[in-house]
């Protein structure tokens, strides 16, 4: 069979051997959690609990009556201790609602599931899904409500569940694959219903030949189907994945509702079934702790604000002369500077290694590699220039706003230039400036 792909891309170590045969194992709750009110894209939610507070597990801390948000959920039960600035993985101190675990996880009189969730209308599972605290678990952290709720003017067609996980090293998208397939199904479903789409399709690169399999076995009695893709870096990427799957292509700034498509992650469709069927807010996520410098890499059932040393601690702790930390996958993934920073919704992998001292910089020898590999058909090193030199209007108009920070053009630039640095500077310029024109 044929496997289907994208234009560009490449197709970095694998290095999955670590952790794909490893079940998830539960990893018992800390005597502390540090829950951030801001672990997704939008506003961050507003405190609903103080200092002396007796929480119970899954009670609502945190939320916003904004769009753009999502409810955040206490992970233990026990005593607040504080809502203070507190260390973030995204690398400033964020409003963080810490909890003292009395170790019975009480579960809160809030959680209460339903019998038939497919009898449900479509805003009801919007509802209960915002309600819940979902958000992708691929790692963006987008609301899925709003996904779930595409504007009247953009008909949906098309569930897209996201089984890809291009990513080197991080493998609890494929064991949640092995292991919940149901439930990943019964959650497209619900995405199907809410958005009234017509069909599912779950893609699956092929280096998971056994998940695609299983999927293609367990799809009886839904609409959807799988269908299998080339593995190369980055097929998981939305617009990739659809101009795989459909040849559709997202319009430049545009969104998948403007092909007719919904895309979720294989975890965020499981939390989508989990929020309604046992109405279990998003309170725990599965991730993967690997790399060589972790003694006993893993993949874990991790409460949500368990600091990233106690999981590390968990799986046997570092190996000596460990020099780089990292949240997410080695190509997309944040950089860390200490492992005290608590695991957030957006936290698919904790990674360390041991890393040599930075190759030299050079200056760009016009190999055309950048541009070569880009899946969004940008000219990485043209942009890096506008924004180094401060020409924020013509990095526009050459598309950085389109860049999806892969990192393909980093990873095969043989002058060493750090253009996902750039771009990211230079996007964050420009937000910036149309946030200031907008107020």
């Amino acid at each position: 069979m044929k496997s289907k792909s994208f234009p560009h891309g490449t197709h970095p170590p694998e290095d999955k051997s670590f952790t794909a045969d490893k079940p998830f194992e539960p990893m018992p709750a800390p005597e502390k959690v540090y829950i951030p009110l801001h672990q997704h894209f939008g506003s961050p939610a507003e405190p609903l609990v103080k200092k002396g507070d007796e929480v119970s597990l899954g009670q609502k801390i945190g939320e916003t009556k904004s769009l753009f948000s999502a409810s955040v959920h206490a992970s233990v039960s026990g005593k607040v201790l504080s809502v203070d600035g507190f260390n973030h993985p995204l690398g400033k101190p964020v409003l963080t609602v810490t909890i003292a675990n009395d170790g019975e996880d009480r579960l809160s009189p809030e959680i209460k599931g339903v019998k038939d969730p497919f009898s449900l209308e479509p805003n009801e599972i919007c509802r209960k899904v915002r309600e819940a605290g979902i958000v992708g678990l691929g790692g963006a952290a987008f609301p899925t409500a709003v996904k779930l709720a595409p504007p009247k003017d953009k008909p949906i067609d098309t569930i897209i569940i996201n089984g890809c996980e291009c990513e080197p090293i991080l493998t609890a998208d494929y064991r949640l694959m092995l292991e919940y397939t149901e439930d990943i199904l019964k959650g497209a479903e619900l995405a199907r219903i809410a958005t009234g789409a017509k069909r599912i399709i779950v893609g699956i690169e092929n280096n998971k030949q056994d998940a695609f399999e299983l999927f293609q076995k367990k799809t009886d009695g839904f609409p959807a189907e799988a269908v299998l893709l080339k593995t190369k870096y980055p097929q998981g990427a939305e617009k990739n994945l659809i101009y795989s799957l459909l040849n559709r292509e997202v319009p430049k700034g545009g969104l998948p509702f403007d092909v007719g498509v919904v895309v979720q992650n294989v975890g965020t469709a499981k939390a989508i079934w989990d929020s309604i069927h046992q109405g279990k807010p998003l309170y725990e996520r599965g991730l993967t702790v690997s790399g060589a410098g972790i003694k006993e890499p893993k993949n874990l059932i991790v409460r949500i604000g368990s600091l990233f040393q106690s999981v590390i601690d968990f799986c046997g702790g570092f190996e000596e002369d460990v020099n780089v930390l990292i949240m997410g996958g080695p190509m997309m993934g944040l950089t860390q500077g200490t492992p005290d920073v608590p695991v957030i919704k957006g936290t698919s992998g904790i990674l360390s290694w041991k890393e040599p001292k930075p190759s030299f910089e050079y200056n760009c020898i016009q190999c055309g590699r950048c541009a070569d590999h880009c899946p969004m058909h940008l000219v990485a090193t043209q942009l890096m220039k506008y924004v180094k030199f401060n020409n924020l209007p013509e990095a526009e108009n050459w598309g950085i706003l389109d860049c999806v920070e892969c990192g393909c053009c980093q990873y095969s630039c043989p002058a060493n230039i750090p253009l996902v640095h750039w771009i990211r500077l230079g996007k964050d310029r420009i937000t910036s400036m149309k946030r200031k024109k907008s107020a």
